[in-house]
């Protein structure tokens, strides 16, 4: 498992970028750049729920909404894939990544938001989110500063 390293500086408030990034008009337009028509979908955004994480087509991630600190950090546990909207069973295909992170922490720096993203993946996935994760977070930047 590797773990990735993205950072970007956003003119805004920590309260614009947390908007920017979860709210859930907002997240399908910065999330398109992975997949277009992104979205996620859970009973309730709060610490400790599962949240699927959605294509258009049924595929995805289902993972825990490990730790959230409102306009300051969230982290995701990944558990498994989804696949015709439906939770995967854990099988050799998916047993590299399960339980892998992905956080997201904002920090003020003078006048700006400093978001890091760190994300563990496997290495099949390692050229793809260094070409977009960091077309995805000038999308946030976009959206957070208009």
């Amino acid at each position: 498992m590797e773990n990735l390293i993205f950072k970007i500086s956003i003119s805004a408030t920590a309260e614009k970028v947390w908007d920017s990034l979860w709210e859930i008009e907002n997240y399908k337009k910065w999330t398109s750049v992975f997949c277009d028509g992104s979205y996620y979908k859970t009973n309730d955004f709060s610490q400790g729920n599962k949240i699927h994480l959605l294509a258009p087509n049924g595929g995805g991630m289902y993972s825990i909404l490990e730790k959230i600190v409102e306009n300051e950090t969230l982290v995701f546990k990944h558990l498994g894939e989804l696949k015709n909207f439906e939770e995967q069973p854990n099988d050799e295909a998916t047993q590299g990544w399960s339980n892998a992170l992905e956080s997201y922490e904002l920090k003020q720096k003078g006048n700006e938001i400093e978001l890091t993203v760190q994300v563990e993946t496997v290495e099949e996935y390692v050229a793809h989110m260094n070409k977009t994760f960091p077309l995805a977070l000038q999308e946030l930047k976009n959206i957070s500063e208009n």
